[in-house]
């Protein structure tokens, strides 16, 4: 029993040490103090009402210490304070404003606090995006509440601002979830599923270093492996398919059998028919014509085509499916 309360004495006084410790090394915010070193820009700019706005975002909530104020993204800006007209802050955003900063000084600003973050920032030098001139607030606006290119409902269209041609394809009859499909039912995908704007091993900044484990990621039935492998399949997901849409099924880039012809230029017949499957030693061809009058129609321009009969198109573990048809 005395073993017992000693070593319930000493646990009693550690973690008061500890908790001790631990509130002195935390302080309560001081929201007053905060919005204090505001106030010498807000004296100017309170009836500016995208400014004040900063205020019901993250970066505006002075509750939390590590909420930035005017002069951590903005500069000191201490000739602006002399001369407001006629001299402007040290770092400008708005996309208005003729005296915008350069690119490189707007994100500057930005990843002096997000370089570190949890999310890696690191890929953002030498990126398609920062080599381009594209800057942190061309997509994001850190006044605004809510920010469109934060929710996936209205990523698209921040998106698409600059990607033209993926505005009209995502618009296609066939085509992954990016656009609304109807009144009141947004998007069930966005850009950032596949992309990664801040920096990628990957091509075109996609968050996986190829194609195909991008795709993989949710398309993970045609990943394999398989005892029978299509070449195209392995190689790139993009080579039949092209993944912002298409107004043809299945995102394919052109319709089968003309597809298919783009690697398999041999004539049907010569490969697998023989002469003698159409009544007189007339055959069916997919480049060729019919030479009988009453024959049918060349099963590989009907309905899915090629696909009619090399149902298993993306691989095989049949025993027999060396021809994916199994």
């Amino acid at each position: 029993m005395k073993r017992a309360g000693q070593a319930l004495a000493i646990c009693v006084v550690v973690l008061g040490g500890f908790w001790a410790t631990s509130t002195r090394a935390y302080q309560a915010p001081d929201a007053k103090a905060a919005l204090a070193k505001d106030d010498t820009c807000i004296t100017c700019h309170r009836g500016t009402g995208h400014v004040t706005a900063v205020y019901q975002s993250r970066h505006g909530n002075k509750a939390d210490p590590r909420t930035p104020g005017c002069v951590n993204c903005h500069g000191a800006s201490d000739k602006h304070m002399t001369d407001p007209v006629g001299i402007a802050p040290d770092v400008v955003f708005a996309a208005t404003s003729k005296r915008r900063s350069p690119a490189t000084a707007r994100s500057a600003s930005c990843l002096s606090c997000h370089a570190s973050h949890v999310l890696p920032r690191t890929l953002w030098a030498g990126s398609q995006h920062e080599t381009r001139g594209v800057s942190c607030t061309d997509c994001h606006n850190i006044h605004a509440a809510d920010q469109k290119v934060m929710n996936k409902a209205t990523q698209a269209e921040v998106c698409v601002t600059c990607h033209r041609a993926q505005r009209a394809e995502i618009r296609h009859l066939s085509g992954h979830p990016l656009a609304k499909t109807g009144i009141g039912s947004p998007p069930t995908m966005a850009c950032s599923a596949c992309h990664d704007p801040h920096g990628s091993n990957g091509p075109t900044l996609l968050r996986k270093n190829t194609v195909n484990e991008t795709c993989y990621t949710c398309h993970a039935e045609k990943r394999g492996p398989f005892l029978w492998e299509h070449a195209p399949v392995v190689e790139s997901c993009v080579t039949c398919h092209t993944p912002h849409g298409s107004p043809l099924p299945s995102l394919l880039k052109a319709r089968p059998p003309y597809l298919c012809q783009e690697c398999h230029t041999g004539d049907h017949a010569a490969q697998i028919n023989s002469g003698a499957n159409l009544a007189g030693g007339n055959v069916t061809t997919v480049n060729g014509k019919q030479q009988a009058a009453a024959a049918s129609p060349r099963a590989q321009l009907a309905a899915r085509a090629c696909l009619n009969c090399h149902v298993l198109i993306h691989g095989s573990n049949h025993p027999a499916g060396a021809k994916f048809q199994r």
